[in-house]
C-alpha cells in the first residue's frame, strides 16, 4: 500500500500528527518525515555488476552474496514545520538531502 499511494499515507500520517519514516526516499519526497534506507541506483548497478560476471561466465553459485554499500538519509522540513516537530542539527548535518 505505500508504494501504491505514497501521497496518500503520508497525507494519511501528517493529519494524524504521526511522524512516519521509511526505508524508501519516495515517501519522504511525498510528505513522510525521514527516509533512511539504501539507494536503490546504487544497488542496480551492484546487480549489473553480477549479472556482467555471469555472462562473462563466472557461476552464480561461487558470487559472494552482496549487500547494499551505500545508505542515505531525507529529512522533509515542510513535514517537521506541519507537524511542530524541529530536527536536531545533528541529522540535518548528517542527511544526504533535505526536503523543503
Amino acid at each position: 500500500m505505500t508504494y501504491n499511494s505514497p501521497t496518500r499515507v503520508a497525507d494519511l500520517a501528517t493529519e494524524a500528527r504521526l511522524p512516519l519514516i521509511s526505508p524508501s526516499r519516495e515517501l519522504a519526497e511525498t510528505g513522510c518525515l525521514m527516509s533512511y534506507g539504501p539507494n536503490v541506483p546504487d544497488m542496480f548497478r551492484q546487480a549489473a555488476r553480477h549479472v556482467d560476471k555471469i555472462l562473462k561466465g563466472a557461476k552464480p553459485a561461487d558470487l559472494p552474496a552482496e549487500q547494499p554499500t551505500k545508505f542515505e538519509l531525507l529529512v522533509n522540513l515542510k513535514t517537521a514545520k506541519a507537524l511542530g516537530f524541529s530536527i536536531p542539527q545533528s541529522i540535518l548535518l548528517r542527511a544526504d538531502e533535505l526536503i523543503e
